[in-house]
């Protein structure tokens, strides 16, 4: 991970950094456990709207593994957000994450294997491909049981499991696994026999201290050697898939050898379960985090700020600084363009932002990060910017415009209504609305009148939103709604800085510097006409 100028900071010390927790994390590392079908707090159509869709196939991929769930579920308290800060800042620190990533990688390669070996047709060929995948596993084990012990741990996430792994590769059950394997290993290493070839008939007989005729070969030309010589072999790979001609052989051997084999035999009946369920678990859950953690590295990198959001009361204030559109940041730091940050705050009491000026200022953008925020935040990840302070949400909605479907009768204007009115009857004091350019479709006195109704309505509900216009009179329509503005260059009103400053609106779209910039005034253009 980069260094700490660029990582995300925690605004305040990790919550039960000095308790390991139960020695059997009964919920995992990802904290408290929920069925997939849980609702978060974007739903469907929020998450197209704030663009959460891409972040999401951003972090995984194009194969999430069952996951994506886990970037739509929220979670219920700040302790459980807290839970899973704790393990981000953990895993933040490179020897962290260098272990749990290798144990990772090593864990997928036995979960393959496992699998792999099942599906081979040949007794044998399975039997072989099981011992050598449990060797693997509890070499693994015990290569991340020591290099736990000596990590320096703040979260109860991972000081419970360090406390399940150390129990478990003391326990019988598991001491004894590695000695039967190994012994196994052994036995089967040690098993010597001929095999004799003539045509197509192959003779199997025991091993009567015949001579190593590979040895003698290589006896006789090593007085032709020259010291190292570079090698033009090429390493084939591995596989534990068998013909059927080699599976006779190991019959004929298994004839010859019978003890061990038996004892093969009942190595793998006995043996069958032996993968510990809260390592499988553990394996595959923390990709959460560092699949995470991969998709924020390019933007720290990039000098872009991430941190761990306080989470405070329901309908408290908000507070963000350097905030920006993960989204959109994640599209231009590959090409080294400049993500523009910005800073708000709302007093618990401030619960309605009406955001005006002129057309591509930046204004949606802001709404996707506002949304953004609480989203990631709720679901207990880093948000974008070097502080925030949100509040827990129960649900929240957008309107976004869309296009006019032929096949809907209703008529856009009568369509959007239908949107907000669904919107309105679920809203809570605890949720979020994100409208942006709703009613465009209509009048101006209509788009007035029909938003003065709905920013009433919203007021009534007391929810928080955020109402993106180009209705200026709507920000002053009561002294308790927040007026914000999209800014523009101080020399050029046609520069948009892609800032949201919050002051009075102004009333100026700022058309005409626009039409200017690029020759289409009426002016310029009567101009190039007579001539």
């Amino acid at each position: 991970m980069p260094g700490h100028t660029s990582a995300p900071s925690p605004n305040s010390d990790a919550a039960g950094s000095g308790s390991a927790g139960p020695s059997r994390p009964s919920s995992g590392i990802l904290g408290v456990r929920h069925a997939a079908s849980s609702d978060g707090p974007a739903d469907v159509e929020a998450f197209a709207d704030l663009h959460l869709d891409q972040i999401v196939t951003g972090i995984l991929g194009r194969a999430d593994d069952g996951m994506e769930p886990l970037f739509r579920t929220s979670l219920p308290t700040a302790d459980d957000i807290e839970w899973r800060h704790e393990v981000f800042r953990d895993l933040q620190h490179a020897d962290v994450l260098d272990a749990v990533g290798g144990f990772v990688s090593e864990m997928r390669s036995v979960l393959g294997r496992t699998r792999s070996g099942a599906e081979l047709a040949g007794r044998y060929a399975a039997e072989g491909a099981f011992i050598e995948t449990v060797s693997t596993y509890t070499e693994a084990v015990e290569s991340f049981a020591g290099i736990l012990t000596d990590l320096d741990l703040a979260s109860r996430g991972l000081l419970a499991l360090r406390d399940h792994i150390t129990e478990y590769v003391a326990s019988e059950r598991f001491v004894s696994l590695v000695s039967e394997t190994h012994e196994m290993r052994e036995a089967l290493a040690g098993l010597r026999y001929t095999m004799a070839i003539n045509g197509r008939r192959v003779r199997v007989g025991r091993f009567r201290g015949e001579p190593d005729y590979g040895a003698e070969v290589e006896q006789t030309f090593k007085r032709f050697s020259r010291g190292s010589t570079k090698r033009y072999t090429n390493k084939l790979n591995s596989r534990t898939d068998i013909g059927h001609v080699e599976e006779r052989i190991l019959g004929l051997v298994a004839r010859l050898h019978p003890d061990p084999f038996a004892a093969l035999d009942a190595y793998v009946e006995r043996n069958g379960s032996y993968l510990d369920e809260t390592l499988v678990a553990f394996a595959h859950d923390v990709r959460f985090y560092l699949a995470v953690l991969a998709f924020l590295e390019p933007m720290q990198r990039a000098g872009l700020q991430f941190c761990y959001p306080t989470i405070t009361e329901p309908g408290g204030g908000i507070g963000v600084s350097d905030g920006f559109d993960l989204a959109l940041a994640s599209r231009l730091v590959p090409s080294r363009t400049e993500v523009v940050t910005n800073d708000f705050s709302l007093d618990s009491d401030e619960r309605i932002v009406v955001i005006t000026g002129p057309n591509q200022g930046g204004k949606t953008t802001f709404a996707r990060m506002f949304g953004q925020i609480h989203h990631l935040a709720a679901i207990g990840c880093p948000v974008p910017g070097s502080t925030a302070s949100v509040p827990l949400v129960d649900r929240i909605f957008t309107h976004f415009e869309r296009e006019e479907h032929v096949e809907n009768l209703r008529g856009k204007l009568a369509d959007d209504l239908t949107r907000v009115q669904s919107m309105l009857s679920r809203a809570t004091p605890d949720t979020v609305l994100i409208m942006n350019e709703t009613l465009n479709s209509t009048t101006l006195t209509d788009a007035r009148f029909l938003g003065e109704q709905l920013l009433d309505r919203i007021a009534q509900i007391d929810a928080r939103c955020v109402y993106v216009t180009f209705v200026d009179e709507l920000a002053s329509l009561d002294s308790d709604i927040v007026s914000m503005v999209g800014g523009v260059d101080v020399g050029s009103e046609a520069v948009r800085t892609y800032k949201i400053v919050r002051r009075p609106a102004d009333g100026q779209a700022y058309a005409t510097a626009i039409a200017e910039r690029y020759g289409l005034t009426y002016e310029q253009m009567k101009g190039r006409i007579e001539c």
